[in-house]
């Protein structure tokens, strides 16, 4: 499936209810990037702008759709808090915003970009896309072997 572009609160409240809010779901994976690199000629490239993106993985208990992908371009701001020990990464839900010209994702429903707590995991960015990828059930990693 293509990559969706979220850009109107609608497109985003039906992403959310598709979803189920990413109740009994998991984020299974994270994958960060930049556009900085050092070419051939050991030339450093590095952007001006916002340059950092971030695909989140998800997997769900529940069909149409079972797994999607965030794609975050521009990231403002990031936030995963790892499982604490004897405790378990399910999510009950999770939300989606846009506020101003920022888009957010945080595993806390009720996150608020105006007072930020890291208690929970939440993502900012510019940009906010998403695609289905159904097939991608399971155990196995998309984002990189693991060696």
């Amino acid at each position: 499936m293509n990559w969706i572009e979220l850009k109107e609160e609608l497109e985003i409240r039906e992403l959310l209810e598709n979803y189920g809010y990413f109740h009994d779901g998991c984020l299974k994976e994270v994958h960060m990037w930049t556009e900085t690199y050092v070419d051939d000629n050991l030339t450093m490239n590095a952007p001006s702008g916002l340059d950092t993106n971030v695909k989140l993985l998800f997997q769900r208990q529940f069909k149409n759709p079972s797994v999607i992908e965030l794609w975050f371009e521009g990231i403002t701001g990031i936030y995963i808090l790892p499982t604490l020990e004897k405790f378990d990464s399910i999510l009950f839900e999770a939300i989606i915003l846009k506020q101003k010209d920022t888009y957010y994702w945080s595993d806390d429903i009720d996150f608020d970009p105006n007072q930020i707590e890291y208690n929970v995991s939440w993502i900012s960015a510019k940009k906010l896309r998403w695609r289905e990828k159904n097939d991608w059930l399971g155990k196995q990693n998309r984002y990189g072997a693991i060696e």
